[in-house]
This record gives structure tokens, sequence and C-alpha cells, in this order.
């Protein structure tokens, strides 16, 4: 089991490693960004900018930790995020899937809240 301390890391690395697989940098005037606040534990990647005539804003994902542990509030990948944190050392009972209701979370296999 991985060092709480050594979350924030963990989850830069992986956001890193997606933002830069997926080729995501600058798409037609949309741009992917990377946002960590690391004082309040935030960490976001998002698309923004213009396509044509149309202003393009969107979180991709985003992870938040709280109460020593970490809660995956988005996630429009196809990516299973929470495995990819398991497989980085992250115990299941750490990880919260937050997108889900409160209700569905019990199904999940990883913590409730």
């Amino acid at each position: 089991m991985v060092n709480l301390n050594l979350y924030p890391q963990i989850i830069q690395d992986l956001l890193t490693e997606i933002h830069t697989r997926d080729a995501c940098g600058n798409k037609n005037g949309v741009e992917s960004q990377l946002i960590f606040d690391t004082q309040n534990h935030h960490y976001l990647l998002v698309d923004l900018g213009w396509e044509g005539k149309h202003f393009t804003y969107g979180t991709i994902i985003h992870i938040d930790i709280k109460d020593n542990k970490i809660w995956i509030q988005r996630n429009n990948t196809e990516i299973n995020l929470a495995e990819s944190l398991v497989e980085r050392g992250i115990d299941k009972n750490n990880i919260v899937i937050g997108l889900h209701s409160p209700f569905m979370r019990q199904f999940s296999g990883y913590a409730i809240n």
C-alpha cells in the first residue's frame, strides 16, 4: 500500500501520462490543460478554446483528495481511473467513485465515502 503523502504525485503522474499519451495538446484551437492545485488537492484535465465559432470548455478528468481518500469526481474518458490508481499501489478502500451516487458506490468495490 502506498503512503498517503504520495497520493498527489501519483495522481499528477497519472494525469500527465494520460495528457501526453492521448496527445491532448492543442487540437484545432482547443487546448488541453493540466490543472494541479496541490494546496487544496484538486487535479484536473480540461479542454478549452475555440472550434470555429464555438467556444469549448469541458472537464475531462477531475480528481480530489478529501478525508485522506482519492475521489474521482469526473471521468470523460474510456480509462478506468480507479483501476489505474490501484495499479499504482492505491488501496481500493482509499478510492471513492464520487461521480456515482452514494447508493451506487456500495456496489463499486471501492470506498463508499
